[in-house]
């Protein structure tokens, strides 16, 4: 359908500024330029049914905009929404946001039963502008265009017609985003074409992209890391099968590919792996984004951590995990702390708890690294195991035995009386250690270097040695197609749960039941 994308003001985001130059400026002024946006937020949605409920036009005029919002605007969660997102789909105006939306991503379920964040066009134009600054800032570390001078394939989500709202769309907010690509990107840069990219079934999708491509000069990757081992083993055997080669790397298909932009979970899992397929220099770009929005991304290619980008209609809010300090916004954040992560958008998101959790690893500027998300904690036993713990000793054990992996859920061991508590590590490798028992040494000598809580526990015998559990190859994509029942670009597979449905499901898929 024909767009067309109004900046939010004119003054404040005109379409002429060069994204690198919005770059130093919010590094310059990184408070001011929070302040100067919650204050755009509110008075834009001033008249609006939540305008006038928290008094946004106080807000927007008042002399510590920050304090008096967060006087008067409580945390919500996807509830508080709900039945007002159903009323915008229905085609209510000015509930949240000024105007009727048109575009909708679905964050979590399904279309009909999931969290749905709308999305409007001062959102869809800010987005855009974000990708031309990833790879803006990409190209002014490398100095070198030669990554432009190729194709790019990237893969987007599914989209459909919203029956809510005819004449609106609704799916994954890669899909959504697709839609205001530029023309030119699409027809000259742009690997895939359409009818390939919105295919409803992922798998005939990755077979279709790969007959596509598998001769062309691809030289930029565009996608989630976990379904690029799946595309990449497509790849390589269908080269091998169309020309009777023998080819065991990408490099030898795609001899010029540069660099892999990542997003939608982290690429910390999947780096070393990707890396030995590719089989040739590559550099990785990750940007930390949801539906809500755009949050960070990596100006300096391969680094550990984001810069923080503050303006992209985003008014960041933070809180400590464990309850150890007040709701902050930006300036109030230090290193090293946990924090759960709220939004307030131009989408109509207020003070909206986004799951996700986050570390700053500097305040000048302000980097950041994923954490997990909030739910991503194992604590069934005291042991307060966080994601991004068991991300990194699954990821020290596959340095130190050679390992690779392609996805892994972590649950608990029930308690008995022949049994000790402590974590089953489900994990399904692409390279097994060939010692599965020092496997399970370095992730549980990893754990205790960095956890106190699991190290009390160890220590005092009160807890097993995680256990590790092979699953063939295939098991978490079955699983997912068995209980997703629509498989895309961002389904994710749960990291950890306290509960056992899921590693049972698990181990029954992959036949490791007895």
């Amino acid at each position: 359908m024909p767009l067309t994308f109004p900046t939010m003001d004119e003054a404040r985001w005109p379409p002429s500024i060069s994204p690198l130059n919005v770059i130093r400026a919010l590094k310059e002024n990184p408070i001011g330029t929070q302040h100067a946006l919650l204050r755009l937020l509110t008075r834009k949605a001033a008249d609006t049914e939540w305008g006038k409920r928290f008094g946004f036009a106080e807000i927007a005029t008042a002399s510590d905009p920050v304090r008096l919002y967060q006087d008067r605007v409580p945390i919500h969660d996807y509830e508080a929404f709900r039945s007002d997102v159903e009323r915008i789909r229905r085609g209510a105006a000015d509930i949240t946001w000024p105007g009727q939306f048109k575009h909708f991503a679905v964050s979590s379920g399904t279309a009909s039963a999931g969290k749905i964040i709308p999305l409007s066009a001062e959102m869809l134009a800010i987005n855009r502008r974000f990708t031309l600054t990833v790879a803006m800032a990409y190209f002014e570390a490398q100095a070198d265009p030669s990554f432009l001078f190729g194709r790019l394939l990237s893969v987007p989500g599914r989209i459909e017609d919203d029956q809510s709202n005819p004449g609106s769309w609704i799916g994954e907010v890669s899909g959504l985003q697709f839609l205001v690509t530029p023309t030119v990107i699409k027809k000259f840069y742009q690997a895939v074409p359409e009818d390939i990219l919105f295919l409803p079934n992922w798998e005939q999708k990755l077979d279709a992209i790969v007959a596509h491509t598998h001769g062309m000069n691809i030289r930029a990757i565009a996608m989630v890391p976990s379904w690029a081992p799946v595309l990449f083993r497509k790849l390589i055997a269908h080269h091998n099968r169309v020309w009777q080669d023998s080819a065991t790397t990408i490099a030898e298909i795609w001899p010029n590919l540069e660099v892999f932009f990542s997003g939608g979970v982290a690429l910390s899992s999947y780096r070393t792996l990707l890396e030995e397929q590719i089989g040739g220099p590559v550099n990785f770009v990750e940007n930390y984004g949801a539906s809500e929005g755009y949050i960070s991304f990596q100006d300096i290619p391969n680094a550990d951590d984001m810069l923080v980008h503050l303006d992209t209609g985003v008014f960041l809010e933070f809180e400590p995990v464990d309850g150890s300090g007040p709701r902050v916004a930006i300036e109030g954040v230090v290193t090293g702390v946990r924090y759960r992560i709220f939004v307030s958008t131009c989408s109509g998101l207020w003070a909206y708890e986004m799951g996700d959790v986050v570390k700053f690893t500097s305040t000048d500027p302000y980097r950041l690294v994923v954490a997990g998300r909030t739910n991503e904690v194992l604590d069934t036993y005291g042991e307060a195991v966080y994601g991004d713990e068991a991300r990194q000793a699954l990821e020290k054990a596959c340095e130190v035995t050679g390992a690779q992996t392609t996805n892994y859920h972590i649950a608990p061991v029930p308690v008995s009386n022949a049994s000790l508590p402590g974590h089953e590590w489900l994990i399904e490798f692409d390279e097994p250690p060939s010692d599965m028992d020092r496997f399970a040494r370095v992730v549980d000598e990893h754990l205790q270097e960095i956890n106190r809580h699991y190290v009390i526990r160890r220590e005092a015998q009160a807890f097993l040695l995680p256990k590790i559990s092979p699953l063939r190859r295939g098991t978490f994509f079955d699983w997912l197609r068995a209980t997703k029942g629509r498989v895309s670009a961002q389904t994710k597979v749960p990291r950890m749960s306290e509960s056992r449905q899921i590693a049972e499901a698990l181990l029954e898929i992959s036949g490791n039941n007895p």
